[in-house]
C-alpha cells in the first residue's frame, strides 16, 4: 500500500481492470471510472516524459474521478503528483511487483469468480461417470437416497439437500456444497451420515460442473411420459440452459441404473451420437422405402 489508505473501504462494483492511458493523454469521453486501473511501465514512462504542468493537469483529471483503486506495476515509483492526489482524495494506490500482463492474468479470474452470479437451490448434486447430475424434485421424493445408491456404486457426492450454484464463463454452471454440509448427507429415518468417513475420500468431491438436470416426479397413471427423447427438454438455471430429464417414480424402478444411463447417454450425445435421432432417421428411411415399394406395386398392371 503506497497511499490513500483512507479509501480502502471503497466498493469495487465491476469485475474489470483497465489501463487509463487514454484519459492521461486527454481523451476521457469513454473513460470507465468504476473499474480498477493499472498503471504499467508505459503509462509511468509517459507521465515522466511530460513537463510538470501537463503532468499535473493529466493526473488531476485522472484522479478527479471516483476511482475504486489504482495499481502500479513492477514496483514502480509513481510521480509525486499522483501520491499527493491519492492522499488528498483517499484513492488507494497499491504497488505490485508483478509485470502488467501477469497482473491481468492473475486478477481477472479472481474478479470473475467474486462477481459471478450465484444462487442456492434445493437439490442434490452427484458426479456420475464424470457428468454432473443435479437432482431436483419435491422434498422427500428420494433425491438423497438415489445419490447414496450412486455413491455405493462408485460415483461421487458433491452436495446434498442444498446446492450452491455459481455461473462461470457465461455458459458454465458450477455446483458445490456449503462449507458446513460438505460430504454430509441426510437420510430420512437414519439421520445425518458422513459419506467421506463411510466410503472414503474418493466418494466426495468439492465441486462439479452441472451438465444435466434430473427431475424426480411422482408417477401418475395416464401421465404423458417421454418415450423416444427426440426433442430433448431443457431448463434454465442462472441463465444457463441445461438438458433436463424427467423421471417418474413408481415401485420397482431401478432409479440408480437409469441415472447412470442418463450420464452415459449425455456423454454419447456430447461426442456427436444421438441414438434417438439415429433411430428416427432409420425409421423414416424404412418408411420411405416401403412407400416407394407400394407405389411401384400399385403401378404394376401385368
Amino acid at each position: 500500500m503506497l497511499s490513500g489508505e483512507g479509501g480502502l473501504d471503497r466498493k469495487i462494483t465491476v469485475a474489470e481492470v483497465s489501463s487509463p492511458g487514454l484519459v492521461l493523454a486527454g481523451f476521457a469521453k469513454r473513460f470507465q471510472s468504476n473499474r480498477l486501473h493499472a498503471l504499467g511501465e508505459t503509462e509511468v514512462a509517459y507521465l515522466r516524459a511530460l513537463k510538470p504542468t501537463p503532468r499535473r493537469k493529466a493526473l488531476e483529471k485522472f484522479m478527479s474521478y471516483d476511482l475504486p483503486c489504482v495499481f502500479l506495476m513492477k514496483g514502480l515509483r509513481p510521480p509525486r503528483e499522483l501520491t499527493r492526489l491519492s492522499k488528498e482524495r483517499d484513492i488507494p494506490v497499491i504497488v505490485s511487483a508483478l509485470k502488467t500482463a501477469e497482473f491481468y492474468r492473475r486478477i481477472g479470474p479472481y474478479l470473475l469468480e467474486v462477481f459471478a452470479p450465484a444462487d442456492t437451490m434445493h437439490g442434490s448434486l452427484a458426479d456420475v461417470y464424470g457428468v454432473g447430475l443435479l437432482f431436483v424434485g419435491r422434498s422427500g421424493i428420494g433425491k438423497s437416497e438415489c445419490v447414496l445408491d450412486l455413491v455405493e456404486r462408485g460415483h461421487r457426492l458433491v452436495a446434498d439437500d442444498s446446492v450452491h450454484l455459481t455461473m462461470r464463463a457465461w455458459d458454465i454452471l458450477m455446483g458445490r456444497a456449503h462449507d458446513l454440509s460438505h460430504h454430509y448427507m441426510e437420510i430420512r429415518g437414519v439421520g445425518l451420515i458422513d459419506l467421506r468417513a463411510l466410503f472414503g475420500v474418493r466418494a466426495v468431491r468439492m465441486q462439479k460442473r452441472i451438465e444435466v438436470v434430473v427431475e424426480l416426479t411422482d408417477w401418475v397413471s395416464g401421465q404423458e411420459v417421454e418415450r423416444l427423447g427426440i426433442d430433448g427438454k431443457t431448463t434454465t438455471v442462472l441463465g444457463v440452459e441445461l438438458p433436463k430429464v424427467t423421471i417418474p417414480l413408481n415401485p420397482g424402478k431401478n432409479l440408480t441404473v437409469i441415472c447412470e444411463v442418463v450420464a452415459m447417454n449425455h456423454l454419447l450425445r456430447y461426442s456427436g451420437v444421438n441414438p434417438a435421432q439415429q433411430f428416427n432417421e432409420r425409421l423414416l428411411e424404412q418408411m420411405a422405402q416401403q412407400s416407394e415399394l407400394r407405389e411401384y406395386l400399385s403401378e404394376d398392371y401385368e
